[in-house]
């Protein structure tokens, strides 16, 4: 079923409400032909919202991926049959924080790996706040307050972000992406999807971001701390609301 599934997400992240007919009803959700929520994954939590239809209204409390396909979990026992017109509609004030938050994560990676040539080992993000895990042998709160000072001030140089689809082989052979691990990627996966904050960060990455770091406004480095041998974990949080409309 998934061949049958437009998840708008990926392609445009900026598109809050889009038009779409139920395909499948499951226990406790709702599957759609198109969608512009955003299923959970690579640490990027589910989008939330309505399902609207002419006889009702529906909350979606988390969205994931089961069988491949983006799932909408909802709250209610009246759900539209499959052949139902409906309106899919994301909590766009949390999508947007969600990406506000995402990009910053990557410019903190860009930040970390230019400057001190620490690789990433994880990640994890809630609207609005983040943590990230780097191969470091030692981390400070000194170091922690002098990644914040720069890494705001590459934000504010509105870095443009850009959404390339390249052939696995291209991937493969870009040492940027290398080194965020884009060979775990599983083998049948022929086309790589790329966030490109350009000029400072180049990832493999399914998430949603804004178009410009302009956009992430200034972030503040709440916590480090060490998980591990050559494993510390530096915590932010999106300090500024969001920006008027570029």
């Amino acid at each position: 079923m998934s061949e049958h599934v437009e998840e708008i997400a990926p392609r445009d992240a900026y598109v809050a409400a889009a038009e779409g007919t139920v395909l499948e009803v499951v226990e406790d959700g709702i599957v759609l032909d198109r969608t512009p929520f955003y299923a959970r994954g690579g640490g990027q939590p589910g989008d939330v919202g309505v399902i609207r239809w002419d006889d009702g209204e529906i909350e979606v409390v988390d969205t994931v991926r089961r069988r491949g396909v983006v799932t909408h979990l909802v709250s209610g026992d009246e759900l539209p049959p499959p052949g139902t017109p409906v309106e899919a509609v994301i909590d766009w004030e949390r999508r947007y924080l969600t990406m506000r938050t995402h990009t910053a994560l990557h410019a903190l990676s860009g930040v970390v790996y230019r400057d001190y040539g620490a690789k990433v080992t994880g990640g994890n993000m809630s609207p609005g706040s983040a943590r990230m895990d780097f191969e470091l042998d030692a981390i400070s709160a000194e170091f922690g307050r002098e990644v914040e000072r720069i890494l705001n001030a590459e934000l504010v140089k509105g870095y443009p972000t850009e959404i390339l689809y390249l052939a696995r082989e291209e991937a493969l052979a870009d040492p940027d992406l290398i080194r965020t691990k884009v060979n775990l990627i599983p083998e049948w996966i022929s086309e790589i999807r790329v966030v490109d904050i350009v000029g400072l960060d180049r990832q493999a990455d399914g998430g949603t971001h804004v178009r410009s770091t302009l956009e992430v406004g200034e972030v503040r480095v709440t916590k480090t701390e060490s998980k591990g041998r050559a494993n510390k974990r530096i915590k932010i949080e999106l300090v500024s609301p969001a920006p008027p409309e570029l």
